[in-house]
């Protein structure tokens, strides 16, 4: 049986979606009372299951499983002679415990189409095709094993494990390099460890969570921003943008909130959480165990009826403060950063410093005026 079209990276060819249609057919036969099967795509890996007509569309927009070649997971009694060019294992030898995790992250972070209920509509199983190839990249990682034969690591976890353990201790930057280049050369030839600190963060760089340079005019009249990117003066005062030589008189960072809220719904762990004070929350009168439970909440809703019906809207808090980065009370340089708070999340998770999104990073003597 040939079943080289597995290998075919151009999921538009014919051969490819021939192949697809072929595995749909034979998996029509082993389905489950509820028309469901394990999804052998390259962001499910048979960790999910889902209706038939489902997974070809996954196999055939993020391709299937290089290593799955013996269909064991979907009715294969034995393994059919199959016509590769060279022989490869069902399941990458290095996978464990510990890759099973990652790649669930994975497929959180890259948006999985989990069954999550009403939020699916939310996804889209479209990116960026730069987005779409760094987490290709990373899925790559997770299933290439350290070096050769190496049954406890892949590349990724072996990346994630040192950067973990660099901040965790506070190692400099030029020691963690010193320690690459150590390991790479102790490590059998052939290895996939990273041979510097940049290589390092290259690989783990953040997707849709960086931020933006806005410069700001010198007496905090205007952003120089959409409009007013190009401008050299302000236009409201008419102060020059730049001190000297394109070098701005304040710069402010932001750090957009879209990706991170799709982020949160993209997750089977947090979607159900954000619909929380919807679906979920006791509401039982006199008792104030979450800002729903407020007046100022319902006043909202009773005017705003369609952003209120929909358990999914984001309502957010706003919270503000200065301080010294450099922790000298004698230099005046201030920096004010603007952290959004979720509260459609339930109380304990409200208030949980990994659910605090950093929006803005403000520098200045003075608080952010409201205008």
């Amino acid at each position: 049986m040939d079943r080289s079209w597995i290998s075919n990276s151009d999921r538009l060819s014919a051969e490819y979606e021939n192949g697809v249609g072929e595995f749909v057919t034979f998996v029509r036969g082993s389905l489950d009372v509820q028309g469901l099967t394990k999804c052998p795509c390259n962001r499910c890996m048979k960790h999910e299951v889902h209706q038939i007509d489902s997974v070809r569309y996954h196999l055939l927009i993020y391709g299937f499983l290089k290593d799955y070649i013996h269909w064991t997971e979907h009715g294969e009694q034995s393994n059919p002679q199959v016509l590769l060019g060279s022989p490869i294992q069902d399941t990458p030898p290095c996978m464990n415990e510990q890759d099973d995790e990652m790649a669930e992250a994975l497929r959180d972070a890259a948006g999985h189409a989990y069954d999550i209920g009403s939020s699916l509509d939310l996804l889209s199983d479209m990116r960026p095709p730069a987005e779409q190839a760094w987490y290709d990249k990373l899925f790559e990682e997770l299933h290439n094993p350290l070096y050769n034969d190496c049954m406890k690591f892949s590349a990724l976890t072996f990346i994630v494990k040192l950067m973990n353990v660099k901040f965790l201790y506070k190692w400099s930057d030029r020691s963690f390099v010193a320690l690459l280049k150590l390991l790479h050369e102790a490590l059998p030839v052939g290895n996939r460890c990273p041979k510097s600190y940049y290589e390092t963060r290259k690989l783990l760089c953040d997707v849709g969570l960086g931020y933006e340079h806005i410069d700001v005019c010198k007496h905090d009249c205007t952003l120089f921003h959409n409009e007013h990117k190009d401008d050299d003066v302000c236009p409201i005062c008419g102060v020059s943008r730049y001190v000297r030589k394109k070098i701005p008189h304040k710069r402010l960072r932001y750090f957009p909130i879209t990706p991170r809220l799709k982020r949160l719904y993209s997750s089977k762990h947090t979607a159900r959480a954000m619909r929380w004070h919807k679906e979920q929350r006791l509401e039982e009168d006199g008792k104030l165990r979450h800002p729903a439970d407020g007046e100022a909440w319902k006043k909202f809703d009773s005017l705003y009826l369609e952003f209120a019906g929909d358990p999914r809207s984001v309502r957010m808090g706003l919270a503000s403060d200065g301080f010294n980065p450099f922790s000298h009370m004698s230099t005046s340089y201030n920096i004010w950063p603007v952290i959004l708070i979720p509260y459609n999340l339930p109380p304990w998770l409200t208030m949980h410093r990994s659910n605090y999104l950093l929006s803005l990073l403000i520098p200045g003597l003075k608080s952010p005026g409201k205008d």
